[in-house]
């Protein structure tokens, strides 16, 4: 029962550290690079990390944590996320939110599928998946939500793209990928060396 309890206790430690990093990034020119269309965002890192150590349970808080944290910053940091709050705030919240929810929660997931196939691949696959499920769920709800508006009409105008799939593939483009990069090789080294640490295997 004691050894039960601490390691509760040591699971909710662990993972009040990975919301508290998320927080912090966040807030700090750590958790963004700034750029004329979407930001590219480094939270994908402490997210993989938190899903790979602690499971797709924890995964899916810190992506509940990045994702209240990217709707705050909608409420009054300006750029593209105010813009969308403007026209929705409801919409906005569930365009942030649901979608860093999910990554967290199956970037976790894809870790225990394959995590017996070796010893350093489930570790790139999960760092891999998170980014990528990030863009993929965050611009599926962009477009379900917010393409028939006015102000992304304009983008997809001015970017040239004549449906929600291209408007997606210009869009994203360049700041995906860098993104995917970023978090595949810090995220994996990181929670591989975690691992180790706490004797995971």
């Amino acid at each position: 029962m004691k050894n039960s309890n601490s390691a509760k206790t040591l699971y909710m430690v662990e993972l009040a550290l990975m919301v508290a990093i998320i927080f912090v990034m966040a807030f700090t020119p750590l958790g963004y690079l700034r750029t004329p269309g979407l930001s590219i965002t480094f939270l994908t890192v402490p997210v993989a990390v938190g899903a790979i150590i602690l499971g797709p349970k924890a995964g899916a808080i810190c992506g509940l944590a990045f994702g209240l944290t990217s709707f705050i910053q909608s409420m009054s940091g300006g750029g593209f996320g105010t813009v969308l709050f403007g026209i929705s705030p409801i919409g906005t919240a569930v365009t942030c939110v649901i979608p860093r929810v999910l990554e967290g929660w199956l970037c976790g997931l894809v870790f225990q599928a394959v995590r017996k196939l070796s010893k350093n691949i489930p570790y790139l696959a999960a760092s891999l998946a998170c980014p990528l499920l990030n863009t993929l769920f965050f611009m599926s709800a962009l477009v379900l939500i917010f393409y028939h508006t006015e102000y992304i009409q304009g983008l997809a105008q001015t970017l040239g793209a004549s449906n929600p799939f291209m408007f997606v593939i210009v869009f994203v483009g360049l700041q995906g990928m860098i993104e995917a990069a970023v978090c595949t090789v810090i995220a994996s080294v990181v929670s591989r060396t975690l691992a180790l640490a706490l004797r995971m295997g």
